[in-house]
């Protein structure tokens, strides 16, 4: 594969049904030792591009982005940007890495990075100066990559009720990294 067939962009509303295709397929591999099997079973690519389609229509706010990676134009992985929703950051200068998803069949062949490298450009020109991901505390491998990129844990840790019943629980810590140099 050439650089020319590999790339980054913000992604548009009909890309809805090939980013809900990677997360299924990403969510699949991902959390089969975290939820139940029926959970992950029951994922409906369909339901969830409509859900795409709507955000990527009308984001809540102009500074929400959702990137994709393609190779070609095959949509291999996607990134979600915005300002950042926790209670101790600035939502003004802090944007929020809220999703970074590549297809299980793609990984490692640089679209996370391609995708990693335009969230900072677009957060940049969104004029945040700092950005915080939350993963799970256990995805040795996310934060292997994240780290590589200059990431780093700020002690904040949270624990998601994923089924609303304390039945599955995911630990979770936050990531931080400055934008901008001082």
């Amino acid at each position: 594969m050439t650089t020319a067939d590999a790339s980054a962009r913000v992604a548009w509303a009909e890309d809805a049904p090939a980013i809900a295709a990677v997360q299924v397929r990403a969510w699949r591999a991902s959390y089969a030792d975290l939820l139940p099997a029926e959970v992950l079973a029951a994922l409906d690519a369909d339901q969830i591009a409509e859900g795409w389609r709507h955000a990527l229509g009308r984001p809540q706010d102009a500074r929400n982005r959702v990137l994709v990676a393609l190779e070609r134009n095959l949509v291999t992985g996607f990134l979600v940007t915005g300002p950042s929703s926790d209670p101790d950051s600035d939502p003004v200068a802090t944007g929020e890495l809220a999703d970074l998803t590549v297809d299980p069949p793609k990984r490692g062949a640089g679209h996370g990075s391609r995708l990693l490298q335009a969230a900072a450009d677009t957060l940049v020109a969104d004029r945040f100066t700092h950005a915080v991901t939350w993963l799970p505390a256990a995805d040795d491998a996310l934060r292997a990559f994240l780290t590589s990129a200059g990431w780093a844990p700020d002690g904040a840790h949270r624990t998601l009720d994923l089924m609303g019943d304390g039945t599955t629980t995911v630990k979770q810590v936050r990531l931080h990294t400055a934008l901008v140099d001082p």
